[in-house]
C-alpha cells in the first residue's frame, strides 16, 4: 500500500472500529515496569514493531516513515496500559506467528529479511487478515495483523512525525475557508 492509500484509508480506520477503544472512554491504567515485562514487550519486541510499522509505512522522499514516529514504543504503551488481557495475549502471540511465519517461509526472522522479503510477508498476513475478519464471527477475536496495522496507522498519523510531516499541517490557521478546491494527489490535513 502506498503512503496516498493509507493516508486516504485513515479516516476509515479513525472512523472505525480500533481494537482498545472502549479504554479510551474509561482511561488508560499505567501499569509497572514489572507487568510490562510480564506481558512480553523486550528492547527486541519494540524493534520487531518498528520494522514492521516501517514497512507498513516506510521512509519516502517526502516523509519519514513509521519507525522516525517510534512506532514500537507506541504499540508497547497502547497494548500494554490500553488493551484488555484477551486482547494483549493475542497481540503478544501475534508477534511470534509472525515470527514464526518468517522463518518458515523464508528461513530467516522478519529482522533478517530484505526489504521486498519484508513487504512480501505484510502482503500475506494482510491478505491473510483481511479474509479472517471477512468471515469471522462477532464473537472471535480480531487478527493479530489487523490490530498492527490499526496501531501502525493512528500512532503515526497522530505523532508529530507522522501529523506534520506526512499530512498537511499549518500550526497557526489562518481564517476558516469551508470550501478549498481540492487537487488530486494532494496529501490530507493534520487535525492536530
Amino acid at each position: 500500500m502506498n503512503r496516498r492509500d493509507a493516508i486516504t484509508r485513515v479516516g476509515l480506520l479513525v472512523g472505525g472500529t480500533v481494537i482498545g477503544a472502549e479504554a479510551f472512554l474509561s482511561g488508560c491504567a499505567r501499569r509497572s515496569p514489572k507487568e510490562v515485562s510480564s506481558i512480553g514487550f523486550s528492547n527486541d519486541v519494540v524493534f520487531l514493531l518498528d520494522e514492521v510499522g516501517e514497512t507498513i509505512l516506510p521512509t519516502t522522499a517526502s516523509s519519514p516513515g513509521a519507525k522516525a514516529a517510534g512506532i514500537g514504543e507506541f504499540m508497547k504503551i497502547i497494548v500494554t496500559d490500553c488493551y484488555e488481557e484477551k486482547d494483549q495475549k493475542i497481540f503478544i502471540t501475534g508477534i511470534s506467528l509472525l515470527q514464526n511465519f518468517s522463518k518458515q517461509k523464508f528461513d530467516k526472522t522478519f529482522t533478517e529479511l530484505s526489504a521486498v522479503e519484508k513487504h512480501d510477508l505484510i502482503v500475506l498476513l494482510d491478505t491473510e487478515a483481511k479474509a479472517y475478519s471477512k468471515n469471522k464471527k462477532k464473537e472471535e477475536p480480531t487478527h493479530f495483523f489487523s490490530m498492527i496495522k490499526q496501531l501502525t496507522l493512528w500512532g503515526y498519523f497522530t505523532s508529530e512525525t507522522g501529523s506534520t510531516k506526512a499530512l498537511r499541517y499549518v500550526p497557526v490557521p489562518g481564517k476558516y475557508e469551508g470550501c478549498i478546491a481540492y487537487t488530486k494527489g494532494d496529501r490530507a490535513w493534520s487535525e492536530i
